[in-house]
């Protein structure tokens, strides 16, 4: 496929993250209109943050060829996506992008995700230009550095289990758990809250714009969103009797990053019940709040435990 019917992203060769980036590189069928592949997973369905990524990339493609401007001219700052239905990974997406508006300041689209005719994700993204502005923010919490906490890369590849060799060869993203993870074990404290930080396992290629910054922590997010919850019930990744999926999800960019340097993320479970789970968090780097992310997801239980509080 010639390079210039591809969204342009700078390369690296070095993996997990180089397949990261790959994914991203859309390809341009017609305006508006985007393909893109699925990375593998384990779980036999597409990824949810691989869509979310993907649908940042092809909206903030077409605001720049729509309105004939530079590389992050107009940055996303919001996101509110739905998550329709599971994909499959043996059929590419197709990501269909409307033109919502397109003001002095502000253009938005709204981006569906499509496989096999049936729209498995919707989104709305909206971009501003940069103007001057009063700055206030969150305070980063102090908490144990990364530095001092296990790497979730080692982790996995200690592990002598299938999924963990998977994660340790395809996860770009390195986390590290402040109160420690739930990958196999469950929190004994049962918290609904939890600080973790992360960053990609290598650095971001020179010359990555900031809209691929931030559509590459859209794709870390999704995979430790309603951990608050899980904490909070007394779960873990890898408890035989639990279901768990993402419904919606909101991302509000506040700030630029790199996601070569530590993000800490501050989270918290606000609501659980009839299957459903509400969590939040506010992500910091260098002392600055960089973005504020919510997520509802479904935790099902197949057989309840008398151990679980229920309404």
């Amino acid at each position: 496929m010639n390079s210039t019917n591809r969204v342009d992203i700078p390369k690296t060769y070095t993996e997990p993250l180089a397949s990261i980036l790959n994914n991203l590189r859309l390809e341009r069928i017609q305006p508006g209109l985007y393909r893109g592949d699925n990375l593998v997973q384990v779980t036999g369905r597409v990824y949810g943050g691989q869509v979310f990524g993907q649908a940042t990339v092809a909206a903030a493609d077409h605001v720049k060829r729509t309105l004939d401007i530079d590389d992050d001219e107009r940055l996303c700052h919001s996101m509110t996506a739905a998550f329709l239905r599971p994909g499959r990974l043996d059929a590419p997406l197709l990501f269909h992008v409307e033109q919502t508006n397109d003001g002095h300041s502000f253009s938005t689209r709204t981006v569906h995700a499509i496989q096999d005719d049936n729209v498995i994700f919707s989104a709305r993204i909206s971009f501003q230009l940069r103007q001057p502005s009063v700055s206030l923010g969150l305070t980063q919490p102090e908490v144990t550095g990364p530095d001092n906490l296990r790497s979730s890369v080692d982790y996995f590849a200690s592990m002598d289990h299938w999924w963990a060799k998977n994660m340790s060869s395809t996860n770009a993203i390195d986390m590290r758990w402040v109160e420690g993870d739930i990958y196999a074990k469950p929190d004994p404290v049962r918290r609904p809250h939890q600080y973790l930080w992360l960053k990609s396992r290598s650095a971001m290629p020179e010359g990555t714009s900031r809209t691929v910054q931030r559509a590459v922590l859209g794709y870390s997010a999704d995979q430790f969103m309603l951990e608050p919850a899980m904490r909070a019930m007394g779960l873990h990744w890898m408890s035989r009797n639990i279901s768990v999926a993402t419904l919606d999800h909101e991302i509000w960019w506040h700030r630029n990053f790199d996601m070569s340097d530590w993000i800490l993320a501050d989270m918290t479970c606000l609501s659980a019940q009839n299957g459903r789970a509400l969590c939040t968090a506010s992500f910091f780097q260098n002392d600055k709040h960089i973005a504020t992310m919510n997520q509802e997801g479904m935790v099902r239980f197949k057989h309840l435990s008398s151990s679980v509080p229920t309404e």
